[in-house]
């Protein structure tokens, strides 16, 4: 949800960028590309913690107590790129102004102003330098994680035919989570510039799109949830009927922050741990033992 919020803020912060910015106002340009900024900052932040998560839950599978675990998460998630956007603007606010991107220009023969970062050493080190750290640790972890997800398939073989299907989706479900698409900005170069900028754009925006639709609608207990919730009518579940009874993040539980337990994983998690068939055997959980 966090990180839902986040992509929802930069996109339409992106969509509303070049009109805001006709108006051609100082403060209003300032504020925009500021917000903008920390909508970027945040949304790879939160791209950031899910891998963190995925290591605790799926690859450091031994009991780790976090106190105030979600909490702590939205500290970092939400204050790591307040901290960020406020230095810049504490030590210079004319750092971000109204500028037409020199790539843009010449790729896409586009002239409209856009308020954005204008100094390129504060773009080098809180934008690409963050950005190419977070993808870095975030692809490190997802090979972790099917590494272990391959060690689970040879401990438990399994005669599914759909199973390289699942892989495939698990693989596609982690990529758009940790936001992997991102990197292909960085091989953005003249030979096939304009090839890579329309799928960057294709993939990036429809990041969104593709966690509702792996991480929601692909999602069993997630549509139990919106029948219990958002449904009306017949269609419309009771909070005690054995459809509902599957626990989600930001349900009821035991108070207790258990990391790697099978039912206080997020429903990323959750969703990898099924279709990789593993079962508690694999991460057992130590609710009674913390």
């Amino acid at each position: 949800m966090n990180l839902s919020a986040a992509v929802l803020g930069l996109s339409m912060l992106f969509l509303l960028d070049s009109w805001l910015s006709s108006f051609s106002n100082y403060g209003l340009c300032i504020a925009t590309a500021a917000t903008l900024h920390y909508f970027l900052l945040a949304s790879f932040t939160w791209m950031g913690l899910e891998a963190v998560h995925m290591y605790f839950a799926l690859v450091k599978v031994f009991n780790i107590y976090v106190p105030c675990y979600i909490l702590k998460f939205c500290a970092v998630g939400w204050g790591v790129p307040l901290v960020i956007v406020s230095l810049v603007l504490a030590i210079d606010k004319d750092a971000y102004g109204n500028i037409v991107p020199e790539g843009t220009a010449v790729v896409l023969q586009s002239t409209d102003p856009f308020c954005w970062l204008q100094n390129d050493a504060f773009l080098y080190v809180t934008v690409i330098a963050f950005i190419l750290l977070i993808l870095l640790c975030n692809l490190l972890v997802f090979i972790m994680v099917l590494i272990q997800i391959r060690q689970m398939r040879a401990n438990k073989p399994s005669a599914d035919s759909c199973m390289s299907l699942r892989d495939l989706r698990t693989v596609a479900s982690l990529t758009v989570l940790l936001g992997l698409t991102w990197a292909m900005g960085f091989f953005s170069f003249e030979a096939n510039r304009v090839v890579l900028m329309y799928l960057f754009c294709i993939f990036n925006s429809l990041q969104g799109f593709f966690v509702f639709l792996f991480h929601c609608l692909m999602k069993e207990n997630v549509r139990r949830q919106w029948r219990v919730h958002l449904c009306c009518g017949r269609f419309r579940l009771s909070d005690y009927s054995d459809g509902s009874r599957t626990v989600t993040v930001g349900g009821p539980r035991k108070p207790n922050n258990l990391v790697n337990s099978d039912s206080d994983a997020s429903n990323s998690t959750s969703t990898i741990r099924r279709v990789s068939d593993s079962s508690a055997g694999s991460a057992p959980n130590h609710h009674q033992g913390a």
